[in-house]
This record gives structure tokens, sequence and C-alpha cells, in this order.
């Protein structure tokens, strides 16, 4: 099939966001001014440059506040931080409780049982749980054109400044322990998928070609 996104699919389900896929999902913790702590799973994240090191999150619309911004974009533009934490196999219920809408005083990280620690270089927490976080200083944000009303999307680029790396998961190589880590991403519709040692594989790069 084909067709043009602006005159509709046909089909049951929206296809885009399950034809681009896995995606990384964007565990973003932040505090607005009077400190109250937001945390929220974003499916379009990823990174984006490595010196430095940035990462970006696309947050749409709100569906409780009056400005209709969601929590975690409201907290950042006020602030200036936040702090990714990375999802794994053994975080995926309270990453998927934390999903939950919520007025913007709900402490998303103790509704879903989870463990704040204080970061090193921003004021929003870490998620204890999560065994890697990125702290991360806002760049800047761009509101993206829209064609539908109510689908607005803004997405927030973040300066990587600190990187925590549980010990456990670092190889004797200096490498990443990924098997170990056992990170999830984001499929369409309500599906996830699993990287486990089975599902890791290497190619190298060719080299330069004239």
């Amino acid at each position: 099939m084909f067709y043009e996104p602006k005159d509709g699919h046909g089909l049951s389900k929206n296809p885009f966001n399950s034809l681009v896929v896995p995606r990384p999902i964007g565990w973003i913790s932040s505090v607005d001014g009077a400190g109250n702590v937001n945390l929220a799973p974003y499916s379009f994240f990823n990174a984006v440059a490595y010196n430095p090191p940035t990462v970006m999150f696309s947050a749409g619309h709100g569906q409780v506040e009056d400005d209709s911004k969601k929590d975690s974009l409201r907290n950042i533009v006020e602030t200036g931080e936040f702090v990714h934490n990375v999802t794994t196999w053994d975080t995926r219920e309270a990453m998927n409780e934390s999903s939950a809408t919520t007025a913007k005083d709900v402490d998303e990280m103790a509704m879903a049982g989870l463990t704040p620690i204080p970061s090193t270089l921003v004021k929003p927490p870490r998620v204890k749980e999560a065994p890697i976080h990125f702290e991360c200083k806002l760049l800047q944000t761009v509101d993206l054109p829209n064609t539908s009303g109510g689908n607005t999307y803004t997405v927030v680029f973040g300066e990587v400044i600190g990187i925590h790396i549980e010990d456990e998961f670092i190889l004797p190589s200096g490498q990443i322990d990924i098997a170990k880590l056992h990170p999830i991403g984001r499929m369409g519709y309500q599906d996830y998928t699993e990287v486990t040692g089975e599902t890791v594989f290497t190619m190298d790069r060719p080299g330069f070609r004239e």
C-alpha cells in the first residue's frame, strides 16, 4: 500500500510508530520550581550527537493542565534540567505505571514505588532502580508544526553533562554488558521489545573506499 499521511491511512490504527522500531524509551525525571517531582516515559527519544553528548525527546499535548503542556516539558523549560533513566526488563512495570495521566502535583516516582536518589549536577532525582542515568541540561526546545489541532509536539534537546553507570554492567574490556543490562524498547501499539544476549549481533563497519 501507499498513503499520504495527510489523507489518512485507512487502517485500524496508525502504522507510523510501528514502522520506526524499536525505539529507546526516554524515562524522564524532572522537578518544577517548587521541587515537585515528575517522572514519565517518552517513546520518541534518542541520542543525536557525540560531542557534546546530546539526547532528545518529543513531548505531545498535555491532557490535564490548562496550558496543555506535559509536566516534563513545563518543568524542563522552567528549570533547564532533567534526567534520563535507562529502562530495563526489571523496571518495565514501574515504567509503564509512570505513564499514567496525572495532575502536576502527583509524584509518579512515589506512585510507581520507585526510590529517588540525588543527582550530582542537576536538581531532578534519579531512579535508583535504573542502572544508568544521564543528567542533562536543556539546550533548546523546538515546536513542531501540526495539521490536526491538538496534535502538538515539542522536541526537547538536552546536553548530557553527567552519566552514572552501575559498575556491574561494565565488562573487563571497558564495554557495556548489554546482555546483562537487558534494556527494553518501544514498538508500536501497546508492544515493547527486549534486548538479550541472544538478540545481539556484531558487524564491523567497512573501511574507507575511494
